[in-house]
């Protein structure tokens, strides 16, 4: 019986973080350093149009995309339905890895997981782990209440792209961390190098508090396979405020005209906006590219993850509170080149 206990068993953690603070380069290099362990991937990310899960490595690996909003938003929804398919195919992989929105409260992402016993024991989480970005941190904890849920409520603390801020300002953002969670391991990283990380970390806070407001489900609950929803009621406000803008283009862009009009968009009138991410094709390039900014900076990466069969078609999505899509739809179209797209093999 033990025996079958321990091989039904797949452990959960949660890669939690702010939008743009370095989730999917983490959960990269970790599949890379992990390359023996075979991973089940929820790949959750806010707006309608989906990017992230083209970024991921290991495209072998099972990766469920969830592109419709914010996971912790639509919960009875989605993830039961997705924990009763990973259980059908436990035999698939070795652990669950959620990468959630940027937006996302981790309480009522975790909450199935800590409060529902047969999930609980099932699929145990091991692990909440926040990713933090050095330079914006404390602009985000002033501005909104997600922020500090991520950090109040995870085990591990990453500080990322320590490359880019002083020694001295990390060890001072450090003792403001541990002033918000005592109980976390807080560490250091940079996409140049991360360190080794080990689960099993304490959630204790976070069960307490679900016990507290009676959340959490007796372990004499009458439950049997597959999951049901508990009818879960998880409020967000921040989708009242915050929006997604997504645009498709099948001409390629010039490339100088596109970074001179971000650049000046960043500069100048990106009050509110929180991320802007995209795959482009650029004017006179073979390669597709990745487009990040996150604050102030903006960064164009040849995509080596793409695959040949791969269509033409570029995507960007802005993310920000009360963007309008009029003007950011002007913006790129003057970036546009004339030439339209061709389909690989056509």
């Amino acid at each position: 019986m033990l025996k079958d206990q321990i091989e039904n068993t797949r452990p959960v953690v949660i890669l939690t973080g702010f939008l743009g603070a370095g989730k999917t380069t983490f959960l990269n290099h970790l599949l890379l350093e992990n390359s023996d362990k075979r991973y089940a991937i929820i790949e959750n990310e806010f707006g309608e149009q989906g990017i992230d899960n083209e970024l991921i490595v290991r495209q072998d690996d099972s990766i469920v995309e969830l592109n419709n909003g914010c996971l912790c938003c639509t919960l009875s929804d989605n993830l039961y339905d997705i924990l009763n398919e990973l259980f059908d195919r436990r035999s698939e992989f070795d652990e669950i890895i959620i990468e959630a929105t940027g937006l996302a409260d981790p309480t009522g992402l975790a909450k199935p997981f800590i409060a529902h016993p047969l999930i609980k024991k099932t699929f145990p989480l091991v692990s909440i782990i926040c990713i933090i970005d050095a330079e914006l941190i404390e602009t985000h904890l002033d501005e909104t209440k997600e922020a500090i849920k991520q950090i109040a409520y995870s085990d591990i603390l990453l500080i990322n792209k320590v490359d880019l801020v002083s020694p001295s300002y990390v060890d001072i953002l450090e003792g403001k961390l541990k002033k918000l969670n005592p109980l976390a391991r807080i560490v250091r990283g940079s996409e140049n190098g991360y360190p080794g990380l080990q689960y099993h970390g304490s959630l204790k806070s976070l069960e307490d508090q679900l016990r507290s407001s009676g959340e959490v489900l007796s372990e004499d609950s009458q439950l049997s396979f597959h999951f049901e929803s508990r009818d879960v009621h998880h409020h967000h406000e921040h989708t009242s405020e915050v929006n997604s803008h997504s645009f498709k283009f099948n001409r390629f862009f010039k490339f100088q005209r596109l970074y001179h009009e971000l650049l000046v968009y960043l500069t100048f009138q990106s009050q509110g906006l929180f991320r802007i991410k995209g795959l482009v094709w650029l004017e006179d390039e073979e390669d597709r590219y990745i487009l990040q900014s996150v604050g102030k900076r903006l960064d164009f990466q040849k995509d080596t993850s793409l695959q040949t069969d791969s269509d033409k078609q570029s995507i960007i999505v802005f993310i920000g509170k009360n963007l309008k899509r009029q003007g950011l739809e002007k913006l790129l179209d003057k970036c546009l080149a004339q030439e339209l797209v061709t389909h690989n093999g056509s």
